[in-house]
């Protein structure tokens, strides 16, 4: 009897032994969580006031890609490693670097220059501009939306979750070359 009393006591106690020490860690990892999760809000709120642009959300861009809205999209990755793979139906591709931009360096941006960028984005520069890269994180999209209000463009917008808010949002994505 007592070894039938035993075994599923022992279970218990081993369990709740375990959530003993697995409880406050858990605790702790969400805390820490948070930390990281407000360091990127800040980063984003910073590089967006020093940018001088707007942002859009991922449902509001795919409202705007719907209703027609005349814009230019731009996909700021790696032709290759990225863009033929999967962007945003209608973007194009222009690569701009992860590490901040504050002056132009074409052998970072395939050897293309401000007068190639503002040829993609077009005369009108009341157009609204759409700028993404990869997730929240990443800084390409700050350097083409910073880029873009340097050249004098009025409407422009970074769309910080970029293509993997995009495909979780289970929204369809194009494939190929521009």
């Amino acid at each position: 009897m007592m070894k039938r009393l035993f075994g599923p006591l022992a279970g218990v106690a081993i369990g709740l032994l375990v959530l003993g020490f697995c409880g406050p860690a858990s605790a702790k990892d969400r805390f820490e969580k948070e930390v990281e999760k407000e360091a990127g809000a800040i980063k984003l709120v910073r590089e967006i006031r020093s940018g001088g642009y707007d942002v859009v959300g991922t449902l509001e861009l795919k409202q705007w890609i719907d209703a027609g809205r005349d814009m230019v999209i731009v996909d700021t990755m790696p032709l290759e490693a990225s863009f033929k793979k999967n962007h945003v139906p209608g973007a194009v591709q222009f690569l701009f670097p992860i590490a901040d931009m504050a002056t132009w360096d074409a052998t970072e941006t395939d050897g293309r220059s401000p007068a190639d960028y503002e040829a993609l984005l077009g005369a009108d520069k009341n157009r609204t501009v759409v700028v993404y890269c990869g997730f929240v994180k990443c800084t390409r999209s700050h350097n083409g939306a910073a880029w873009a209000v340097k050249l004098g463009y009025k409407n422009v917008y970074r769309h910080p979750g970029g293509i993997f808010a995009w495909k979780g949002a289970g929204l369809p994505v194009e494939k190929g070359a521009p």
